[in-house]
């Protein structure tokens, strides 16, 4: 299995200033580990990161704890991922984020769903950098690729 380390050795130099850019809006735990591992992956391999996180997904970044709820239709799989995870030893979602921060990733959260949702920049924990609008965000995105969680 390659690592994440060595998989950005090989792919850097082939990937130079591309970026990617990630709007989180799920609110469920399936949600969250998709998005750590491309901001992780991402990062590791010199791209750009920016992630946008807007909707239900904000409370998970807050400094108030928030219970991420699984779907409905996954809820009996979840005890399963959770001993498959740790067996496989795979980092929570937001020790990958933190890592692909230390990488040089941002996390910007949306203004209008902050606004909605009765939220500002101290709400929130040190993952997230800053609060902005959405065409802010696109200015940002303009030019790679954009992934939707």
């Amino acid at each position: 299995m390659v690592t994440t380390t060595e998989a950005a050795e090989v792919f850097a130099p082939q990937r130079g200033g591309n970026k990617v850019s990630i709007v989180m809006f799920g609110g469920t735990a399936d949600k969250f580990i998709p998005l750590g591992v491309l901001a992780q992956a991402g990062a590791a391999m010199g791209m750009e990161v920016d992630i946008f996180v807007t909707g239900f997904a904000l409370l998970a970044f807050t400094k108030e704890r928030h219970e991420l709820p699984f779907p409905a239709e996954f809820a009996e799989m979840a005890p399963a991922l959770a001993e498959g995870m740790a067996r496989a030893k795979v980092a929570p979602w937001e020790d990958m984020v933190r890592q692909a921060k230390e990488l040089g990733a941002h996390v910007h959260a949306c203004s209008m769903m902050c606004e909605v949702m009765g939220l500002t920049l101290e709400d929130f924990d040190d993952l997230v950098d800053d609060v902005v609008g959405a065409a802010t965000f696109l200015q940002h995105a303009e030019g790679g690729e954009t992934y939707f969680v």
